[in-house]
């Protein structure tokens, strides 16, 4: 086999080397994609896998001692794993896969929080060319039941706890399901031991047989009507894993870097996981929630280099003020960037004052796979901006046309970010859903739903989303499966949601309902409906208000009209309202605060 050189390791401990401004137009004149996979290791015969790239590359290149994770409990355990140490246990997990029967291109979900056993499980089921399926832990029931049934998961890696919440009373309805691991137990009858069955197997294994082209992850969005949609993305994705990181965020080989997007999002995966350590930094991971004091301890103590956060989190930590961080060495600390939603001016600006720099902004999707737009190293930032479009990126503000083309418009221009195809990270499919993934582009463009415009300059600057998804705390949150769960409720008639602007977590979700006859408006009502949700959806997906109604307002089709929810919220303009069924919606009868 033939090897590319990796870059060649710092010492641990060293000090980060100096920023190095990055000229943009230079690297947009001379790149490829397929320069870009020079810098990658490959497989006999042209083969690519994820996991190969991430560990099993740096062993074969000497560095395999390493710490590639540094694992901190939110019970101050604290366990450090080489990339040797990842790669051994990876084949493991790959290897009691194919005991399992699981074959190639089956899925694999891991349902858990921040747990060593969750990484070893992702590059294990990557290894063995099944597909990674994470779920987020918050979660309630329903939301984990519709994932697994789409996903057809063969294999479910989980915790007791989330085992006993999520799982066990729906456990006949998962047809797919062959087998449960848990992390913490097992032995049951269909509940197997993970680390028992994990010691019983061989560090030893071939290379993956992996393509390029072959299914790796499957990656769970919501959309504003219908069931989640599963967006698959491919072993290639991995280029633009790697060339992301380190252009966007400036990794580089031996950096300590802290990701805190939590594992069963797209973030915490793509640069949670994968892009750290297949540039060959040290991937540190907090099992516990945020706390501000503990966050600024985790920054001086690991001596982190590159950090990579959510505004919500920035906004708490600005609640927090400077006196949680008095006393504090970030001296190690060289970019720092942000993703899931929007980064206000203002964040910015504090970020410069209180920690000496700012943030940058990116913008990507769960489509995308791999950031497409940034504030990029030595790239001046415009705080509200998202940035520049990555080298290989061309990124465009669009307007639909009737015969499904697009126009592309001026600078200034408000319309929707489309970007034109060709980048190996760009999702395949949606799983099962072939008609909704063709919808997503025009010709030769991914249109990306977002509303936006582009500069004079270049700068993109995002104005919403052109559909009704809401993002709360940096979760991306779909109508259909909140209204569904509300629905289930034998008071509710109706229900609606939308996305009520929020100071820390950008968005709060909102319900309106309409009960059926014989139940009567009041707020024992309201709380039981909130806790309902709660219980169902989790407290991520949960609404935090909601308003009765008499009647919500409905398409002539039937469709309610969640534009004109948001408009009589938010004091917006009402718009067109030839296609609203009878007459204008009835005023609130009721609404507190959760």
């Amino acid at each position: 086999m033939t090897w590319t050189t990796p870059p060649k390791m710092p010492e641990s401990g060293q000090p980060a080397s100096p920023l190095v401004e990055l000229d943009h137009a230079a690297i947009q004149t001379g790149f490829s994609w397929d320069t870009a996979r020079t810098e990658l290791a490959g497989l006999p015969d042209g083969g690519l896998n994820i996991a190969f790239e991430a560990v099993d590359r740096w062993v074969a290149a000497g560095f395999g001692e390493r710490i590639a994770l540094r694992w901190l409990g939110k019970n101050s355990e604290r366990r450090e794993f080489s990339y040797a140490d990842l790669a051994r246990l990876s084949n493991r997990f790959a290897h009691l896969l194919d005991r399992l029967g699981v074959t190639p291109g089956e899925r694999v979900c891991l349902l858990a929080g921040r747990i060593p056993e969750l990484y070893i499980s992702a590059l294990g089921t990557l290894k063995a060319g099944a597909v990674f399926c994470p779920l987020f832990s918050a979660f309630g029931p329903e939301p984990v039941r519709v994932r697994l049934v789409k996903s057809q998961a063969r294999v479910l890696v989980t915790t007791t706890r989330l085992y006993e919440r999520k799982v066990r009373a729906q456990r006949h309805e998962l047809s797919d399901l062959r087998h449960i691991l848990l992390t913490d137990g097992g032995d049951e009858s269909g509940l197997l031991p993970f680390h028992a069955l994990l010691a019983a197997e061989s560090d030893e294994r071939n290379p993956p047989v992996t393509r390029p082209d072959d299914m790796a992850l499957l990656h769970f969005t919501s959309g504003t009507t219908g069931t989640p949609k599963g967006a698959v993305h491919v072993h290639d994705a991995v280029v633009a894993h790697r060339l992301t990181g380190r252009l966007a965020l400036d990794v580089r080989p031996g950096d300590i870097y802290w990701c805190t997007a939590d594992p069963g999002w797209v973030t915490g995966v793509s640069y949670g996981i994968i892009a750290p350590l297949v540039i060959g930094a040290t991937l540190v991971v907090d099992e516990a929630e945020f706390d501000a004091r503990r966050w600024y301890a985790i920054l001086e103590q690991e001596r982190v280099n590159v950090w990579y956060t959510a505004p919500t989190a920035i906004r708490m930590l600005m609640k927090v003020g400077a006196a949680a961080l008095q006393g504090r060495d970030l001296g190690a600390l060289r970019f720092m960037a942000s993703v899931g939603e929007p980064l206000n001016p203002e964040a910015v600006i504090w970020s410069r004052k209180v920690l000496g720099q700012p943030f940058h902004d990116t913008w990507w999707q769960t489509e995308t796979g791999a950031i497409m737009i940034a504030n990029t190293p030595g790239l001046a930032i415009r705080p509200g901006s998202m940035g520049q479009p990555l080298p290989g990126i061309e990124a465009a503000i669009v307007r639909r046309r009737a015969d499904g083309g697009v126009d592309v418009l001026e600078p200034d221009e408000q319309g929707e970010l489309a970007l034109r195809v060709g980048w190996p990270s760009l999702f395949r499919d949606y799983l099962g859903d072939p008609d909704r993934y063709r919808q997503c582009f025009a010709g030769d463009w991914y249109l990306s739903g977002d509303l936006a415009r582009c500069d004079a300059e270049g700068y993109f600057w995002f104005v919403g989303r052109a559909d009704d998804v809401i993002k709360t705390a940096g979760h991306l949150i779909g109508p259909f499966e909140v209204e569904s769960a509300l629905l289930e409720h034998p008071a509710v008639a109706e229900a609606g949601m939308i996305g009520k602007p929020d100071e820390f977590a950008g968005q709060i979700i909102k319900a309106f309902v309409a009960l059926k006859p014989g139940y009567e408006p009041g707020d024992a009502l309201r709380k039981e409906l909130l806790g309902f949700a709660r219980t169902r959806l989790g407290p991520a997906v949960a609404p935090r208000e909601l308003e009765f109604m008499a009647d919500l307002p409905k398409t002539r089709s039937g469709k309610i009209m969640r534009r004109l929810l948001r408009a009589r919220e938010l004091g917006l303009p009402l718009g067109d309202l030839s296609t609203l069924e009878g007459e204008a919606p009835s005023g609130p009868v009721g609404m507190v605060a959760e």
